[in-house]
């Protein structure tokens, strides 16, 4: 009699971002077929069967548990079949990772695209296979059974295409309607993460590269808090540095009394600010005033860390009133907040060898790169590098952040890139893409309808206060014109043009590239045809009036009732609703927001289609249960993306 066979499968250290966890490697499975081997007897061949067979059972059992780790992501839960499949078709060959894609073709839903790279590896080795083809074949073979597939094909150079079934697909959407869409966000290893961006400048006016630098870091921010990461959402304003003294000498001058000093009595702070440099330029006394202030607000004298605190709040009051029309929050830790732990960083990577000597200046060189990092200035100051590092110290051992992400224009690209390899020249970061890791995020210009930087009429930088209030107005202005005056409530035009014109801005960003320019045009971002936010939102609030005039409640049909996908445009929104957890996932990985657009857009899209089509009727038809359920899957799905935007959906039009 044979004994019972117990296989255990531990789970590996997973080798990226948002990956499955991997099986541990069976070194004592056959090959599928084997090669030629010594002569077998029969009970042997019977043996080798059953551990074939015990290997695809056992692992159906092992996934069913698994599953909730990557509940929600087809790619991934298919990934760990392919993960069993290529561990029988070639157990000599480790860490084979399964590349799996979501189809491009008519041949199925998704593909593995591991047989090319798996027949250049084991070519020459004495392999039974006769090229690609036959190595996906036998990765089709040797896939465990399961209830997502209904079938597969092998096609081209060994692809092997996978159709979902159609009743698993309805399953797993209904479960996300009655368990909620989180149960669908991806599932990162990294607990802790910090998102440093916007980051004006106090006493400076936020301008369009905020804008950008705001609305990417708090989608980035939102998206890894519904993954389930604690986020640290930093502003590092900049609140320390030469300019303060020219200020608050400035202030003293205007103000002897400046404490009695408010915000309406400096005025507008950007030309206060002006007012200020103008006069350094000019004045030499002023400038000699101004630079013995800085030493002695960084000395710690009590008057002038007074009217410094004074101008930081009135420039915060400013950014306040961008954050709010955003609905962006964010704790500030500026410069100053780092400038007591600088010392200490710049003598421990002294210690260890690093700072040296340049030209009356401490620097650390980069291989590499032809200009050192300047961390002590020659006339013994600090600069952007040396904060910039005490700020990564701090994150890393304070915060215990594992993953620390700065969102600025491109421009200072090369400058993160010195301060990250002199961190793992220190030892701080490990070498290589591993965590804890630094990233920046480098976003283009905002450019005018000539080309060049997006500027007013007579070149000034756009406040963005003002910029926003437009975008509101010209929203408002449409409802208006569209009569919605006259049927719905103020307070009902005032939030939809909020959310529209707010949300107009924002999208106009997202959807592009962040590392390319863009240009601002109200005319544009402000259509509600084509791929803007106005559209997306005017669709939204199309799907909440298809529930609200079937009578049904939506919440007894979750429960009750029964969601299938028998007509093809069904099945193709409900293929696209159960790709959002990839998405989100790719869009978190890579860092870039348009991937989540792009499938809100094409969602969007998706779903026209399907409720233009007479053949799938919603209210009065004798589906009109499921397709209800399938609107509301999409109407979440669409939420949870505009939640992950910073956009706030609509309900009615």
């Amino acid at each position: 009699m044979l004994t019972p066979l117990t296989l255990l499968v531990p789970p590996a250290s997973p080798p990226s971002l948002f990956s499955f966890n991997r099986f541990s490697h069976f070194p004592f499975l056959p090959t599928s077929p084997p090669p030629p081997p010594p002569p077998l007897t029969d009970l042997l061949r019977v043996v080798s069967r059953r551990l074939v067979l015990a290997t695809k059972t056992q692992s159906i059992t092992t996934m069913a548990a698994q599953e909730e780790e990557c509940k929600g992501n087809v790619k991934a839960q298919l990934a760990k079949l392919f993960e069993v499949s290529l561990k029988v078709t070639v157990p000599n060959e480790a860490d084979v990772d399964p590349l799996i894609a979501a189809c491009t073709g008519k041949f199925g839903d998704y593909q593995c695209n591991n047989a090319m790279g798996l027949w250049s590896k084991i070519k020459g080795k004495g392999t039974q296979f006769r090229g690609p083809p036959a190595v996906g074949e036998a990765i089709k073979n040797n896939l465990p059974t399961s209830e997502m597939i209904d079938s597969c094909s092998v096609a081209g150079p060994g692809f092997v295409n996978v159709v979902l079934s159609k009743n698993w697909m309805a399953k797993s959407i209904q479960m996300m309607l009655i368990e909620g869409i989180d149960t669908w966000a991806p599932q990162p290893p990294v607990k802790t993460a910090v998102v440093d961006f916007s980051s004006p400048n106090i006493a400076k006016e936020m301008h369009v590269g905020h804008l950008r630098s705001t609305i990417i870091g708090d989608t980035l921010a939102r998206m890894l808090e519904f993954s389930k990461v604690k986020v640290l959402r930093r502003n590092h304003v900049g609140d320390w540095g030469t300019q303060f003294g020219m200020l608050i000498e400035f202030l003293f001058e205007k103000f002897p009394n400046f404490e009695d000093a408010t915000e309406t009595a400096i005025g507008d702070l950007q030309a206060f600010y002006k007012a200020s440099k103008q006069r350094f330029d000019s004045d030499p006394a002023f400038k000699e005033r101004a630079q013995q202030a800085v030493v002695r607000l960084q000395g710690g004298e009590e008057k002038y860390r007074r009217a410094w605190a004074q101008i930081c709040e009135i420039s915060r009051t400013e950014f306040h009133k961008v954050y709010q029309r955003l609905g962006v929050h964010l704790e500030e830790k500026g410069e100053s907040f780092y400038n007591p732990y600088i010392p200490g960083v710049i003598e421990g990577l002294t210690k260890q060898g690093l700072v040296e000597e340049s030209q009356g200046a401490r620097v650390i060189f980069i291989e590499g790169i032809n200009i050192p990092l300047i961390v002590v200035k020659s006339d013994g100051g600090f600069n952007y590098a040396s904060t910039d590092l005490a700020a990564l110290r701090y994150r890393l051992n304070e915060e215990k952040a594992e993953w620390i992400i700065y969102v600025t224009d491109v421009g200072q690209q090369q400058h993160f890139d010195m301060v990250f390899k002199a961190a793992k020249r220190a030892g701080w970061l490990p070498q290589g893409d591993n965590y804890p890791k630094a990233s920046h995020v480098g976003f283009g210009l905002v450019l005018g309808e000539d080309g060049k930087r997006f500027r007013t009429r007579n070149t000034e930088v756009v406040r963005l206060v003002d910029l926003l209030d437009e975008a509101k107005n010209r929203s408002k202005a449409a409802l208006i014109e569209r009569g919605k005056g006259e049927e719905w409530t103020e307070e009902e035009i005032e939030s939809t043009a909020d959310a529209v014109g707010y949300g107009a801005v924002k999208y106009a960003d997202l959807k592009n590239n962040r590392l390319t320019n863009y240009t601002f045009n109200f005319d544009q971002m402000l259509n509600d045809k084509g791929n803007t936010a106005v559209y997306l939102l005017y669709a939204h609030a199309r799907i909440c009036s298809i529930i609200r005039r079937s009578g049904k409640d939506v919440e007894e049909l979750k429960n009750k009732g029964t969601l299938v996908l028998e007509h093809k445009d069904e099945r193709d929104l409900g293929l696209h609703l159960l790709q959002f957890a990839e998405v989100v996932e790719e869009a978190c990985t890579n860092l870039l927001p348009n991937v989540v657009c792009d499938y809100l857009y094409s969602l969007s899209e998706i779903f026209s289609k399907f409720y233009s089509n007479p053949e799938c009727k919603v209210i009065g038809s004798d589906k009109e249960t499921s397709r209800l359920l399938l609107c509301e899957a999409t109407a979440v799905v669409m939420r949870k993306c505009f939640n992950l935007l910073g956009i706030t959906p609509i309900y009615k039009i």
